[in-house]
């Protein structure tokens, strides 16, 4: 019996130790990685006064071995709004942990936000990520919040995903004082939405990975699309206009174009009309499928990364609007459609792209043009500036099978190659009291400046055709009766 016991009593005694050793030996396979019990770290507050939120994340060592982790940080460091707990020792970075096999790990995440300081202090979301290095291996958590109290559409937690509000012919308004902070895609179906003056649309967006079957392709977040039946106005003054722009409101993000993607009217919307409407830092500005209508008076798109305007087969006037900045052609038609400007200023400066182009067709091949299709172009363009760095501010690409018909009437353009024989000979022959100039005339104020408002000596002035039904600029101001100027711009004397 003594002997039993003694035998027993060492067989446990070295099952201990082995156990023992299992637990402390540390795993360093590259291989291993840990789990988390969340991907991203949400706090789901919206702070309307002064206050913190805690959160926890728990990390997990499936492994029957110890794991070390060689580094836990924040990735923006000391500047981060965020604050970290971990293990127990308040620190935002912390090195050398050993989480036992089998066994897990507390990270405590902390947020203060003051919802009433400046943006850039406290901007709309506020994001961050935890930084795990582990044998080799980066991995990371997201972290995220709200700083500011705003109407977050559709709602907070929303990055990467799609909304469609269905309304059923219903009238929706947005006229809060608070921002509407957009987050993810929204679309609009059998909607009417209503933007008062003044509303203030931040857009949050950028590159968004999906991944479709095994295959993985990127996308740009941040859209807002009105649907077949459904209509988007916009409604701003002079006094008070309506502002689209991304949700980065640092200083440093002031002039940087591709933040969001844009507004897109899908084939057949129609009752769309944006007045005294700023969009800007955008990928697109508006995009016009299929039969789609869209009225933009006293507007302005600019520092998007592409295109201003897109059209594709549908209708769009525009009087006194302002496009610049624009990394792409500012106006562009395709597969044809009817477009009238009035008193518009297109300016293309500091890249080699045109003020506008114009095409009755759309190409589909990917090494020639063909297959392709065309319907009828109907463009009319009066009292408006096409100009900018390049030589060439109108381009034209005609196809034979459909009408190809514009009249630029009482225009500033700057062509050059347009000209040539194998191109658009025959240009001027299509045009009425156009005038034709070189990168060296007089126009703007201050075009490295962004300033487009005509200078005194500028050639612009006293040259547009009146028309009596646009009585004002895009600054209020009232056009002379007689002589009015061409642009977005009267002269002020």
């Amino acid at each position: 019996m003594m002997i039993r016991s003694s035998f027993l009593l060492i067989l446990l005694t070295i099952l201990g130790i082995y156990a023992c050793q299992n637990d402390d030996e540390i795993d360093t396979n590259p291989a291993l990685m840990l789990e988390f019990s969340t991907d991203t770290l949400t706090f789901d507050t919206v702070f309307t006064s002064i206050g913190s939120a805690t959160r926890i994340l728990k990390l997990y060592n499936r492994n029957s071995k110890a794991v070390e982790i060689q580094s836990i940080s924040i990735e923006s460091g000391q500047s981060s709004k965020f604050r970290l707990n971990i293990d127990g020792e308040p620190s935002n970075a912390a090195q050398n942990i050993v989480i036992p096999g089998e066994d897990s790990l507390y990270v405590f995440g902390e947020v203060t936000v003051d919802p009433d300081a400046p943006l850039s202090e406290s901007p709309f979301v506020i994001e961050d990520a935890i930084i795990l290095e582990t044998n080799g291996n980066t991995q990371k958590v997201v972290l995220e919040a709200w700083g500011q109290n705003a109407n977050y559409i559709p709602e907070r937690f929303f990055a990467d995903s799609i909304r469609v509000f269905s309304c059923n012919g219903a009238e929706v308004v947005w006229d809060d004082p608070k921002p509407y902070v957009i987050y993810g895609i929204i679309g609009f179906d059998n909607c009417k939405l209503l933007i008062a003056e003044g509303t203030q649309i931040y857009v949050h967006g950028g590159l968004t990975r999906v991944d479709d079957q095994g295959e993985t392709f990127f996308y740009n977040d941040g859209r807002i699309v009105i649907g077949p039946n459904s209509s988007l106005r916009s409604q701003g003054t002079a006094d008070n206009p309506v502002v689209f722009q991304g949700d980065r409101l640092e200083q440093e993000f002031d002039e940087i174009s591709g933040q969001w993607y844009g507004i897109i009217f899908n084939a057949g919307s129609i009752g769309n009309s944006l007045n005294y409407t700023t969009i800007k830092n955008s990928v697109q500005g508006v995009v016009i499928d299929s039969l789609g209508e869209l009225e933009l008076m006293n507007s302005q798109i600019f520092n998007t990364s592409s295109n201003a305007i897109f059209t594709r087969h549908a209708t769009v006037k525009a009087e006194n609007c302002l496009f610049y900045d624009n990394g792409a052609t500012s106006v562009r038609t395709s597969l044809g459609g009817n477009l009238t400007m009035d008193y518009c200023t297109v300016a293309a400066f500091g890249n080699d792209q045109q003020s506008i182009f114009l095409t009755n067709g759309q190409c589909f091949g990917q090494l020639s043009c063909a297959p392709y299709l065309t319907n009828d172009l109907n463009a009319t363009l009066t009292n408006c500036i096409f100009y900018g760095s390049n030589s060439d501010q109108v381009g034209l690409s005609e196809f034979d099978e459909s009408d190809f018909n514009y009249l630029f009437d009482h225009c500033i353009v700057r062509v050059e190659d347009l000209l040539k024989e194998e191109n658009h000979p025959d240009f001027f022959e299509q045009t009425n009291q156009t005038l034709n100039v070189d990168r060296d005339v007089v126009l703007f104020e201050d075009e490295n400046e962004d300033e487009y408002r005509l200078d005194s000596l500028s050639v612009a002035e006293g040259l547009a055709k009146v028309n009596p039904l646009i009585s004002i600029d895009l600054d209020n101001n009232t056009r002379d009766v007689s002589t009015p100027d061409i642009g977005c711009f009267e002269y002020q004397y």
